[in-house]
């Protein structure tokens, strides 16, 4: 072959070797991509399994405690503020207590409390359905311990109970009605601020905070209080009865210790949850019943709530609650 011949052949051998090294890193390239697809499609297939068995065991359709069928104690936390859908509310309670008496198992019921009060009408209309619920099933019998604290609305409930358990050094009592707010006027003044507010009706905007206090306006509010007061006293002697030490000061809004508590009336005897369901109920096995927040809001409250929004929604709570009757 001649040279000039072989100098023709060199450059497509060249572009043939070229094309076929692309043509290969290609397909590996391509092979690499659909494994990689492969393998990214199996580990989100197991997040979403692994999530989803998560989701489902939060939500209780794989079973819990709350289906035993062995006897037991029923347990019931009222943990918190009481007040419409806040941390303890009537509906969930009530939804709780309905669980606890359904279940054949349940020997005796516990309502462990740890709650500074809250709205008289939601701790109201617990403690009536505790009473109901009474007279349907006489022989379960419904306890309460107090943990930290059991004071204003919580221990509204609390007397509807059969017997009041206490620790020597939880905080009991603090049978009073407050209605509480904020008054600007006098900041108002200093900054310059015109108050522009109209109604129809001469009492609608009672104990409005950027108004001056109405005398008038104000006897209203402590009469309606005196009768919350009334029926909050009435109600602590309904059950309590004859327990109950009463003394002056008994219903002035003061809180004592447990084991003073005792002393008074107000609670039965010492003693704790996992006690009153071994010595008491006899029923050593403590069942919860309580209605837990469903497992999406809890995700959605951690993943929303800034530090910004809870300063903003608690500031903005506190003014809007201005007025707001309390059993605290």
């Amino acid at each position: 072959m001649s040279e000039d011949n072989q100098q023709s052949h060199a450059p497509a051998q060249d572009s043939k070797w070229q094309r076929d090294t692309i043509e290969k890193l290609a397909s590996s390239a391509l092979a690499e991509q659909k494994t990689s697809r492969r393998w990214s499609i199996f580990f989100k297939a197991l997040i979403f399994i692994y999530l989803f068995i998560i989701l489902f065991y939060a939500l209780g359709v794989f079973g819990g405690g709350k289906k035993s069928a062995a006897f037991h104690t029923a347990l019931i936390e009222i943990n918190g503020v009481i007040e419409a859908g806040g941390e303890v509310n009537a509906d969930s309670v009530m939804s709780s207590l309905h669980d606890a008496y359904d279940n054949k198992g349940t020997k005796g019921i516990i309502l462990r409390i740890n709650s500074p009060g809250g709205s008289p009408v939601q701790a109201g209309i617990i403690n009536d359905e505790i009473y109901r619920l009474k007279k349907l099933h006489p022989t379960i019998p419904v306890y309460a311990v107090v943990e930290d604290i059991c004071a204003s609305g919580g221990y509204y409930i609390a007397v509807a109970a059969d017997k009041i358990y206490v620790d020597k050094a939880s905080i009991v009592g603090s049978i009073g009605v407050l209605m509480d707010g904020y008054g600007f006027t006098e900041v108002m003044k200093k900054v310059g601020v015109e108050r522009r507010l109209m109604t129809a009706g001469e009492n609608k905007g009672m104990l409005d905070p950027f108004s001056p206090i109405n005398p008038k306006q104000q006897v209203l509010a402590q009469t309606m209080l005196n009768e919350i007061h009334e029926q909050f006293k009435a109600v602590v002697r309904k059950g309590r009865g004859a327990r109950l030490k009463e003394t002056p000061e008994t219903f002035s809004g003061l809180f004592w210790s447990g084991e003073q508590g005792v002393k008074l009336g107000l609670a039965d005897a010492i003693g704790s949850a996992d006690f009153v369901a071994r010595e008491v109920i006899k029923q050593e096995e403590i069942v919860d019943f309580t209605n837990q927040e469903d497992f999406a809001s809890r995700i959605a409250k951690r993943i929303g709530a800034s530090a910004s929004t809870v300063i903003g929604e608690t500031l903005a709570k506190q003014l809007v609650s201005a007025g707001e009757v309390k059993l605290r």
